[in-house]
């Protein structure tokens, strides 16, 4: 089943965020500060991530994205390769993170390593690879000025930097395996994607987005371990923004109901009663797309829809979801026998789904 969908603009209210530790800008690090955290300076603001991959699918970095979201100027810091050596795994950015970073309005630092750890027991592998502070800082310093939005620093950043960015990585990585004598890839992965932006933007987006789309066809086939669906098969649906650039996501269970078609992001959890806080917000930074969706279309017909946030549990019994009322709630929590904590968690994503239109449904399996 394909869908089709647009999206012009995005209108959200985060609930969950949590709170940010301040670093100042003289003498921030961003090797050392905290996964989020925000950063000020004389004149400027703003929240700060830090991925530890390229790779959206490695180390649930959008948790640490949902967490800034809560200020009005957001900062997120991607490395564009991360070769780990010749033992370990190497991973690109890809257009698609960018784009979705763009209509978070979330600024991109494209930033590189300039050191980092032999591994104690791998051979030809690296750790604790560290960024190039110094550029990072001067990089927000940048953003401190600019005053456009973060689809057009994105855009430009891709343009006018990555070219050049992707020549230091290579030389740092050759100076680290020197220093260490470690074997990294070989260098013809990253003159293809050097090649890439030689040939235009446009070209590296296109090359991205099939690469995005193979590795969506590859989600279809499996089933991740942090999701747990009953019947509904998982489904392509392929998103357009007001520029014509096109996203492609895998949705965890879909369900056509007359005319109305239900969107399921599921997280799961085998050992507790309910899935981490991280994963939660992981599901729900996903779930701001799909309130966001216009002219929905499957097969070709139109239909309105409703986004789902399924958060599941081996260790609970029954099932109750954010339209049920204080007393169905209330009898789920004692049946469960849920802990303070919990049940504030419980609460709080409820208000946040009932705020932006999401259905949360907690679930027995």
């Amino acid at each position: 089943m394909d869908i089709f969908a647009e999206i012009k603009g995005i209108k959200y209210t985060p609930i969950n965020t949590s709170q940010l530790v301040e670093q100042n800008i003289d003498v921030f690090d961003i090797n050392t500060c905290p996964p989020n955290c925000f950063v000020s300076g004389d004149k400027f603001k703003f929240s700060i991530s830090k991925w530890v991959s390229p790779k959206r699918t490695r180390s649930y970095p959008f948790e640490r994205v949902y967490n800034t979201l809560g200020f009005s100027k957001r900062v997120t810091v991607i490395p564009i390769i991360k070769d780990e050596g010749k033992k370990g795994d190497r991973d690109f950015i890809q257009w698609d993170t960018v784009s979705l970073m763009s209509l978070l309005d979330v600024y991109v630092i494209l930033a590189y390593y300039i050191d980092a750890d032999k591994h104690r027991t791998r051979f030809n592998k690296i750790t604790n690879q560290k960024f190039d502070n110094d550029y990072v800082k001067t990089k927000l310093s940048e953003i401190s000025n600019y005053h456009s939005s973060a689809l057009h620093w994105n855009l430009k950043e891709i343009k006018e930097t990555l070219p050049l960015l992707i020549e230091k990585v290579k030389y740092n990585y050759s100076a680290i395996g020197k220093k260490y004598n470690v074997e990294f890839h070989n260098n013809e992965g990253i003159e293809r994607f050097k090649k890439q932006f030689i040939d235009g933007v446009d070209n590296f987006m296109n090359t991205s987005r099939l690469k995005a789309k193979q590795a969506q066809n590859r989600e279809r086939l499996t089933l991740q371990p942090k999701e747990f669906l009953v019947t509904e098969s998982k489904a392509i649906i392929t998103i357009k923004n007001y520029l014509g650039g096109l996203y492609y996501w895998t949705t965890d269970e879909i369900k056509l109901e007359k005319s109305k078609l239900f969107l399921t992001e599921g997280k799961h959890s085998r050992n507790s009663k309910l899935p981490s806080i991280g994963d939660i917000k992981d599901g729900l930074l996903k779930m701001i797309l799909y309130c966001n969706l216009e002219n929905i279309e499957v097969n070709d017909e139109k239909y309105s829809h409703l986004p789902v946030l399924k958060l599941t549990s081996e260790n609970i019994s029954g099932t109750v979801s954010s339209t049920d009322n204080h007393e169905q709630i209330k009898t789920f929590f004692e049946n469960n026998h849920f802990n303070k904590k919990q049940k504030d968690l419980v609460e709080s994503v409820f208000k946040e789904g009932i705020r932006n239109n999401i259905l949360i449904i907690i679930e027995a399996v």
